[in-house]
This record gives C-alpha cells, structure tokens and sequence, in this order.
C-alpha cells in the first residue's frame, strides 16, 4: 500500500467526519447562496475545525467564488479543497536537515506518541540511508529511557542515555559530542513530557538549547511538538502553551487514523501559524511519514 492509499484509509474517520458533514450541505444545495455559506460554516466546525479557521475559510471561499463566477455547487467543493490546501501550504512543511550533523529537538506531553514518534522518525531516516543518534534527555522517566533504547535497537542507531534522574542537559552535552566524534547525519533527542510548570520547562528547554548552540553552532534545527490528534481541540490549546515556551518550528501529529478529529491539522496551521512535518497514520514503524498538504487535502475529500 502506497503512503497516499495509507493516508487516505487513516484518515477514514475523519474523511467521515468532514466529507459527510460537506456532502449533506452539497446535496441539499443546487444553487450556491448565502444559506448554502452559512451551512457550510456549521459543518466545517462540526468536524472539529475551529471557530476561527472556519470562518476564514468561508469568507475566502465566498471571496473566490464570486471572483471566479462559480454557479455550481459541484465546483464549491473543489474551491473548498483547494483553499484548505492553501492554509496548510502556507508554512514550509519539510523538516531541515540540511546539515551534517542536523538536531531534532521533540517536545510534548507524557502519552502523545513522542518516543514512538522519534523512533519511527529514526528508522526512517536510518532506511532513507542516513547515520541517526538518539539522546534519551527524557531522564525523569526510567521508562522512556528504555522504551528509547528499544526503538534505537530496532531502527539500528546509536543512543546516549544516562541514569534516571541525571541532568538532561548533560545528556545533550554527551550526544553532541558523541554526533561530532562518530559523523552523524541526524541527532534526536527526546524531551521530558511535562507541562504543569511552563516556567520549568522553559528553563529546561532553554538550558538545553544553549548546550546544543554552543556545541553545534552551524547545526540544522528542528523543534518539533508531538500532538495526539485524538484529543482534537485540546492538541490546538497544548500547541498554544508549548509555542510559548519554546520556539517551535513544526508539529508531529500522531494518531490520525484513531480519529475524527483530524480538521485540528488546518486549525493548527492557520491560528498557530505552525507546519505540521510528520503525520502517523497507523501502528507501523514506517506509518509516520512527512506531511503533503496537498495529498492531505485530497485524501479528505476523495471518495
């Protein structure tokens, strides 16, 4: 099964979601009117895309079907695609690694998928031929650490761990060193899941950065937040929190196929202004793969 086909049968739940509350407001309208944007607009946040998002959502698409002249209904769908398209196009959507070595930095809450997440990203960078380091600067669980070293050994890469409990930042330290000793293509480090004091994870954040800076100065960077998309709303308000504490330059969502909820990918672009990078549309190692705005937006209108 190819990625889009992959994609397309993730997004089952929400594709239901979206396309039934869409196609209801198309079957029921022949001719394209004011009623017909103001149903649209119900549906569109019915399926979990956000008040905001919505909203401009139609006021463009209103915007583009009086320019374009656009007197069939059938043709509204199409523009709607294709606006949605846009949103998610706005921000640069590929992930840097541009440099040898280049740095991930993955952040997020406890339970969305962060360790797997690095662990698939591992394994497919490692097949895409790349040399990958792991840094296991979750050190407040003993069982991240472990779960890391597992998916090091699955996906054939090297991890710098440390006890349980030590200074995460020391981690980093060690794994820098050792990305530059062993010429490695890409180092990932995980980050303690934590959120309920923004003022700790700042400043662990910013210790960390400040070790990866001066250590790997000309380096690539990445800091990427994992979000569940199961927890739809909830995802926009964690990207929100995580945005300022630390400078994000991308979303992991994880989870897709569990859910209807997948329309948080549009909020999150346009009212955080961030790129989602990597979707995870199943249980397989290689079920998270680099976000195509376009193959989104088809995959969540096509039949």
């Amino acid at each position: 099964m190819g990625f889009f086909d992959k994609l397309k049968s993730g997004l089952t739940k929400t594709r239901e979601s979206i396309s039934q509350q869409v196609n209801s407001v198309f079957s029921a309208f022949v001719r394209v009117d004011e009623e017909l944007f103001e149903n649209l607009e119900e549906a569109l946040i019915m399926a979990d895309i956000g008040v905001e998002t919505t909203e401009y959502i139609i006021e463009t698409l209103r915007e583009n079907v009086k320019r374009s002249h656009i007197t069939d209904a059938n043709l509204v769908k199409q523009e709607l695609r294709d606006v949605i398209s846009a949103i998610l196009s706005e921000n640069d959507c590929s992930a840097d690694t541009s440099t040898r070595p280049s740095v991930m930095l993955i952040i997020g809450v406890n339970g969305v998928g962060k360790t797997t997440s690095i662990g698939k990203l591992a394994a497919n960078y490692s097949r895409a031929g790349k040399k990958v380091l792991l840094a296991a600067a979750d050190t407040f669980r003993a069982a991240a650490i472990d779960q890391l070293d597992i998916w090091a050994q699955r996906s054939g890469c090297d991890i710098i761990k440390h006890q349980e409990n030590s200074d995460p930042a020391s981690v980093v330290f060690d794994a820098c060193a050792a990305a530059k000793a062993r010429n490695v293509d890409l180092l990932i480090c995980d980050t303690a899941g934590r959120l309920h004091n923004k003022k700790n994870l700042m400043a662990e954040l910013n210790k960390i950065n400040r070790v990866i800076e001066r250590e790997l100065p000309d380096a690539a960077r990445e800091t990427l937040l994992v979000l569940d998309a199961t927890t739809g709303q909830n995802a926009v308000s964690q990207a929100k929190l995580f945005g300022e504490a630390a400078d994000i330059t991308g979303i992991i969502l994880t989870k897709l196929d569990g859910t209807a909820k997948g329309g948080i990918v549009i909020t999150i672009a346009k009212e955080q202004k961030l790129p989602v990078k990597f979707i995870g549309v199943g249980e397989g190692i290689d079920d998270l793969q680099e976000f195509n705005p376009d193959d989104f937006a088809k995959a969540l209108f096509e039949d």
